[in-house]
């Protein structure tokens, strides 16, 4: 019986540097070697705004460009199916996260997954993401096709948000390591904007703000 690493290799169509690590035959991804995203505005570019509810969705929206960014949202699809590249096209073989997030029995996302960012030989792309947390977010964080103001309301709500206050979300959010991927996504993609410290600090502010949400 042919092992699961050489179904794998196989079905990828490829032979990656170590271990599985394999990329697979998919439709050419949408360029991501354009301009990086410009940096995140500072907590102290926003103090000129009066109204306090005002200044704390103004916060909210630039920390957005992160939350909404596909790097992030990709992991966070309402049919257990992750997404990838900047289209959010559906991932490539079909797999799913399984009741876990971290696949099905026989065929766990560590398979090809590895805890870091694996570059590939003779791939579709150059590299395969790598986490030691790699996993899909559960079906209640669905935030594929979300608008950013319906987000911020799942974000607030301890019941889609495994049961999180704010003060645990502003830790998860500027200091998970799965979180910080975003900032560091491998070779042939494109990163999140900014920094995660100063994305911490924008969600810190909005937190102090009022933790208002912009219109869903």
């Amino acid at each position: 019986m042919r092992s699961l690493r050489s179904l794998l290799l196989t079905s990828c169509g490829v032979v990656a540097l170590t271990g599985c690590r394999c990329a697979t035959p998919a439709p050419a991804p949408s360029p991501e070697t354009r301009a990086p995203p410009a940096a995140l505005r500072s907590v102290e570019s926003f103090a000129d705004i009066q109204d306090a509810r005002e200044r704390s969705v103004a916060l909210f929206v630039e920390a957005g460009r992160v939350i909404a960014h596909p790097r992030c949202t990709s992991c966070h699809p309402a049919d257990g199916r992750p997404r990838q590249g900047m289209e959010q096209r559906a991932h490539v073989p079909a797999v799913v996260g399984g009741e876990d997030g971290h696949g099905p029995p026989g065929l766990p996302c560590t398979a090809c997954h590895q805890a870091t960012n694996t570059p590939t030989v003779g791939a579709t792309v150059a590299s395969i993401p790598g986490n030691p947390k790699w996993a899909l977010a559960p079906v209640e964080m669905a935030w594929v096709g979300h608008s950013l103001g319906a987000i911020c309301e799942q974000l607030k709500d301890p019941k889609r948000n495994g049961g999180k206050d704010l003060a645990a979300l502003q830790h998860h959010m500027a200091k998970d390591e799965l979180v910080g991927w975003g900032w560091d996504p491998g070779p042939g993609r494109q990163p999140v904007p900014g920094t995660q410290a100063a994305f911490g600090r924008l969600f810190q502010a909005w937190v102090d703000s009022g933790a208002y949400c912009p219109e869903p």
